[in-house]
């Protein structure tokens, strides 16, 4: 069953100067398209993660179905009761005057959601279920290392009782061996709890760890979606190769790669046809003219004239 529906969502955002400025120097309103026509499915248990360079949206659809941005067309549709959020600086999301217990237990508050059950009882099985002790809650977040806050984070997501949990680079800011740490935590809970989760990262390695199915972005379009195993084993569109060239693999030592090329371009003022078509090595007049459409799960003209 779907439990969570984005389509055709896009989100604009004013980037206009000043309006003295704009009088002054006759310059237009200028607006910048940050998430541009993005359809999708998210199932109840799976996790599906979404990946690709800085600047192409994948936080802005975080922030999207989450309500803190209002899509500017398309419509997100929510079928269970609750989602949550995980952020992706666990320095920065956790308020430093408030102790673990109250930041912990502040969805219970909001929510309403402490019933019958002892709020000291609850705070301490959320706080088990993420790996700390009941006695963490007397402490002040600077107490405590990157990868415990993350935990704290994870256990005021899980006192929501979230149905969908998105994870907005939940292990960026993290060192590697802790990174492991937090998505096996993340497993185990998805396992015994039954949650679903929508994952953002831009890092491939991560993702082949966690997801089920995995959405890549470019330039604020979603340009290939399938499942993981596929798309890892036989990835179809050419951005989509280019990035998993650049994941380190013993196996590829010595192999031809073809690295991930040039830069994303200015979102104010994006390329014509394919916004990928200027790094594209397998790109023609028509990429640079007519935008793919979103065929059999991949936009790319060069994989539907079976170029490549």
């Amino acid at each position: 069953m779907s439990l969570l529906t984005l389509d055709a969502v896009s989100r604009d955002f004013d980037v206009s100067r000043p309006w003295l400025n704009r009088v002054l120097e006759g310059e237009p309103r200028r607006s910048l398209r940050a998430v541009d026509g993005v359809s999708f499915e998210v199932t109840s248990g799976e996790t599906l993660a979404l990946v690709g360079e800085s600047g192409c949206g994948k936080s802005t659809v975080a922030r999207l179905i989450v309500g803190l941005y209002a899509p500017t067309a398309g419509r997100v549709v929510f079928r269970g009761r609750r989602m949550q959020m995980v952020f992706q600086d666990p320095y920065a999301s956790l308020n430093p005057r408030w102790r673990v217990r109250d930041i912990v237990c502040e969805p219970l508050r909001a929510l309403k959601l402490q019933g019958g059950t002892d709020t000291r009882e609850r705070l301490a099985r959320l706080l088990i279920q993420v790996g700390l002790s009941p006695e963490d809650g007397d402490k002040y977040p600077h107490e405590f290392s990157g990868g415990q806050r993350q935990r704290i984070s994870i256990a005021r997501a899980l006192a929501g009782e979230p149905d969908l949990l998105i994870c907005d680079e939940p292990t960026s800011a993290l060192d590697v061996s802790v990174q492991a740490q937090i998505l096996n935590l993340m497993s185990e809970l998805q396992e015994r709890l039954g949650l679903t989760y929508l994952f953002i990262s831009h890092n491939l390695a991560v993702v082949s760890q966690v997801a089920e199915r995995v959405g890549v972005m470019y330039l604020g379009r979603l340009v290939e979606i399938a499942d993981a195993a596929q798309l890892f084993a036989r990835p179809r569109h050419p951005y989509t190769r280019m990035l998993l060239d650049a994941v380190p693999d013993l196996d590829m030592t010595g192999k031809p790669r073809t690295p991930v090329a040039g830069e994303v371009p200015n979102p104010l003022a994006p390329p014509a046809g394919c916004a990928f078509h200027p790094r594209c090595p397998h790109a023609n007049d028509r990429c640079r003219t007519e935008r793919p459409a979103l065929i059999d799960a991949v936009a790319c003209h060069a994989v539907a004239e079976r170029r490549i």
